[in-house]
């Protein structure tokens, strides 16, 4: 049957009220909550994301540090509670106190981090949560720790301080992240990503007249992560730092 004129003017306004409604509610955002939940975010490689919200935050009147976590390969998928099974994501499900709003997002199957991506999930995250701008930290294991130095290397002036973990080396301009408080950590016995990678991140740094901090842990494989993640020095050191103007 022929639609009529009318008809199909009807049908095509309808299409378009239905995706400008799709787009607005995307860009409007979930209805955050207190406590750890997953929400969709569906934006390039990162799928659904953990958002960690401490207790009081949405009742107004302060701002709560951002604390970014970027998983390792393993945790790659849909299945979010994956991203739960180690770091940040899993400190908060046993500590409701924990200082920080914290993001966890979930790369796809295959996907490797892209700083522009993140970059954008952390804007966005700053639009809908009551976020420190001057407390912005970024953090991530093996897979992570690489996304972490690409992050940090692309928008250096982004955040207060970063803490890569296990991650390979950049090339890239180190230099930018002489002025950015870093701590790199690594196990000098790790098979899978040699811990080579790290001494010459922060070798580079140094070169141009950086001070990261470095933690090379003697007796630890490729997890180097597990005892990193599980010391409160790591927050107390991040909390220390604000992001230079």
């Amino acid at each position: 049957m022929k639609r009529s004129g009318i008809g199909g003017m009807a049908f095509a306004g309808l299409m378009a009220f239905s995706l400008c409604s799709a787009v607005a509610a995307w860009a409007a955002g979930p209805s955050f909550s207190e406590g750890q939940h997953a929400y969709e975010y569906g934006a390039g490689d990162i799928g659904q994301i953990l958002v960690s919200v401490p207790a009081g935050a949405l009742d107004g009147g302060k701002n709560f540090p951002l604390l970014v976590f970027l998983h390792g390969s393993g945790e790659r998928g849909e299945d979010i509670t994956r991203v739960k099974v180690q770091g940040p994501p899993k400190l908060v499900e046993e500590r409701p106190d924990f200082p920080f709003i914290v993001v966890s997002p979930q790369l796809a199957a295959d996907a490797r981090w892209k700083s522009a991506q993140i970059l954008d999930l952390v804007d966005w995250l700053a639009e809908k949560l009551p976020v420190d701008e001057d407390r912005l930290y970024l953090t991530g294991l093996s897979l992570g720790g690489t996304g972490t130095w690409r992050t940090a290397i692309a928008d250096p002036k982004r955040f207060a301080a970063i803490a890569p973990i296990a991650g390979r080396s950049v090339e890239d301009t180190y230099c930018v992240l002489a002025s950015l408080p870093v701590w790199a950590f690594h196990g000098a016995r790790d098979d899978i990503v040699d811990p080579g990678n790290t001494v010459d991140m922060v070798a580079a740094i140094e070169a141009c007249g950086g001070r990261p901090g470095f933690t090379l842990y003697p007796d630890a494989n490729h997890n180097s992560w597990t005892r990193t993640y599980e010391s409160e020095g790591l927050y107390q050191w991040l909390l220390s730092h604000r992001k230079r103007r």
